[in-house]
């Protein structure tokens, strides 16, 4: 691992601590999940975005899913 430094605001590192304090971890810790979580994230939120934007190049044609309907079951 590399150490990096961050500059925080003391409202976010008393926060921090407080949590780190209580779920027995690390600072360090805390902040590679926290990033971790982040670029997941991101990385949901481009595909989402690629999905889209395919939907708008080629629409759902009407019927396309048609065969397919009699196959869902929907719990009441």
């Amino acid at each position: 691992m590399r150490t990096v430094q961050m500059t925080l605001d003391e409202k976010l590192i008393e926060a921090v601590d407080k949590v780190v304090k209580k779920i027995g971890t690390t600072r360090s810790a805390f902040a590679r999940e926290a990033l971790y979580a982040a670029l997941r994230h991101e990385e949901l939120k481009e595909k989402e975005q690629k999905h889209r934007e395919g939907y708008a190049r080629k629409p759902v044609q009407s019927g396309e899913f048609s065969p397919w309907e009699d196959e869902q079951v929907w719990a009441e």
